[in-house]
């Protein structure tokens, strides 16, 4: 009997309890909205600079993609070998961020920086006896980039970058690759890059973090004539970064 009556009271007053309902609804959103409306943008003219500049870190992990040579198949002297396997290595990299705006939307960076990276080989013979192959080279990289930013939100910003990536070998070590017999890759390369990221913006300064692919598109095999070259034709380089950039 309580129950009818509440429900019956319920029933009277509905579209009082409603029309409450749609104005604390209303209440909440003019709230929501005054304090989006309100949000303090962190340097506000900070796109609007022609050129700016900055530093990166880069933290990276690399793998060679290989390619086998027809003397693997053919060479009777190669019949031990049974595999070439690379393997991911991770490293890091150092450099300056110079920043050209473009239009609204678009801006040309260029990011001369120095990056250190090791790469593995393990050629794995048929009787599970196996050989490693590391690689460690300095390179110091020129990337020539474009990138595409969405329109700013309050204090963050998306963005679409990628380009070209020459590379020199800095390190000094391809003499000696050739008198110790190892694996000898070149002392250039040529990547093409692709990535996303953020720009955060924050009272005194821009950070974006960043994710980048790297490809490499020169092949790094110098010599095919050692006991590591041999069973190879061709060498790229690939790499993953995630870059830390501060403007």
């Amino acid at each position: 009997m309580q129950n009818t009556y509440v429900w019956h009271q319920l029933n009277l007053h509905r579209n009082k309890i409603i029309f409450a309902l749609v104005l604390l609804c209303c209440a909440f959103q003019s709230e929501a909205q005054q304090k989006v409306r309100w949000v303090r943008k962190n340097n506000p003219n900070y796109d609007e600079k022609r050129l700016t500049y900055g530093f990166l870190i880069g933290l990276h992990t690399t793998a060679y993609q290989i390619n086998y040579s027809d003397q693997f198949v053919n060479r009777p002297d190669l019949d031990t070998l049974h595999s070439v396997t690379p393997d991911w290595s991770p490293g890091f990299a150092l450099g300056f961020i110079v920043n050209y705006r473009i239009s609204e939307f678009f801006d040309i960076r260029i990011t001369p920086e120095v990056a250190f990276y090791e790469n593995k080989l393990r050629y794995q013979n048929t009787n599970r006896t196996y050989q490693d192959q590391l690689i460690e080279t300095t390179m110091v990289e020129f990337p020539i980039l474009l990138k595409y930013k969405s329109e700013r939100r309050d204090n963050i910003r998306m963005y679409m970058i990628g380009g070209l990536k020459p590379g020199f070998d800095a390190s000094g070590k391809k003499k000696l690759e050739q008198l110790t017999d190892a694996l000898e890759v070149s002392s250039t390369n040529l990547s093409l890059e692709a990535g996303l990221g953020f720009d955060l913006y924050f009272p005194l300064f821009k950070f974006s973090p960043e994710l980048r692919y790297s490809r490499g598109l020169l092949n790094m095999l110098d010599n095919t004539t050692n006991i590591y070259g041999q069973p190879l034709q061709r060498i790229n380089t690939n790499t993953i970064t995630l870059y830390l950039l501060f403007q």
